[in-house]
């Protein structure tokens, strides 16, 4: 099973547009939008394990330029 995740980005003022381009590239993240509200970008993500997932966030989306705080949401299905 595909383990999803949202992930709500808080960016540099100015900077959703670009981040939201750059980590919409990073293989993995299958959309991400620049939004209006507490968070600048929302990507949805999935990933093969928790530890995966873990990964992606930490050594790719984290190390996008622009980024101050990232929250991940892990899809449950109950």
């Amino acid at each position: 099973m595909v383990v999803q995740a949202y992930i709500l980005i808080q960016t540099d003022v100015g900077k959703a547009a670009s981040v939201a381009a750059a980590i919409g590239a990073i293989p993995g993240v299958v959309q991400a939008e620049d939004v209006t509200g507490p968070y600048d970008v929302i990507a949805r993500v999935e990933a093969g394990t928790i530890d995966e997932l873990g990964k992606l966030v930490i050594a790719r989306i984290q190390d996008v330029a622009g980024i101050t705080r990232t929250l991940t949401c892990t899809v449950v299905h109950v």
